[in-house]
């Protein structure tokens, strides 16, 4: 399975990997609080999804980034927001934040915020939701580790492509690529392989491939 990032075109998915639709969930209180899969394409080995934002056939690519002159260079470069992100540390957890990464998900801002649940962390309850905040989080901005034992918590994730759906803020949020699936350049470069990462389809990230949250508002 691999996602090939086309020159000024789509996203040329191989391997067979699995597509489905996921709206963001919120509570009684208007937090974001889980995942909804409200639909699931039928597999195919290959198949191109739009990242100019202009398809009428989205997530799939119609041609339109030909007509419009869509311009998809890749910004990302060797990924620099990965090599020094922010460290807070808690009693219990650490907290990995690469704030470069955020696409405005939202799930980190319950019960007062990941960052002062993480320095809370001693507390069960603080401790417990700062995991399931930060392994809600898409993009994988945040990252958690277990101070005791020096392990990274993350969700298991089947390799699969999540399109994100807000119908609450009206937003149409990244494509949500799951499990590891490698991301390869337009230039044959592999980038960094994580088990989390978001990948922009409304064309306007000033980090393309990836989402850098600019859909929200538009």
């Amino acid at each position: 399975m691999k996602i090939q990032v086309s020159k000024h075109g789509p996203y040329i998915v191989t391997g067979g990997v699995p597509l489905m639709v996921m709206e963001i969930s919120y509570d009684d209180g208007g937090d974001c609080r889980s995942w909804k899969k409200v639909r699931e394409y039928p597999l195919q080995e290959r198949y191109a999804l739009c990242r100019c934002g202009r398809s009428r056939n989205k997530p799939f690519c119609d041609g339109t980034h030909a007509k419009v002159r869509f311009d998809g260079t890749e910004t990302a470069g060797n990924e620099p927001y990965l090599q020094s992100p922010t460290i807070i540390s808690g009693p219990e957890l650490e907290l990995i934040d690469y704030e470069g990464l955020c696409v405005h998900a939202r799930f980190c801002m319950r019960a007062g915020g990941i960052w002062n649940l993480t320095e809370r962390s001693s507390i069960p309850e603080a401790r417990n939701t700062a995991i399931e905040e930060a392994c809600n989080c898409p993009s994988g901005r945040l990252v958690l580790r277990d101070r005791k034992t020096g392990e990274t918590i993350e969700p298991f994730l089947d390799k699969s492509i999540v399109v994100v759906e807000d119908p609450v803020r009206d937003e149409h949020g990244p494509l949500w690529v799951r499990g590891g699936i490698p991301v390869e350049s337009a230039e044959g470069g592999t980038y960094t392989i994580r088990n989390r990462i978001t990948l922009c389809r409304c064309g306007r990230s000033w980090n393309k491939p990836f989402c850098d949250g600019s859909h929200v508002g538009q």
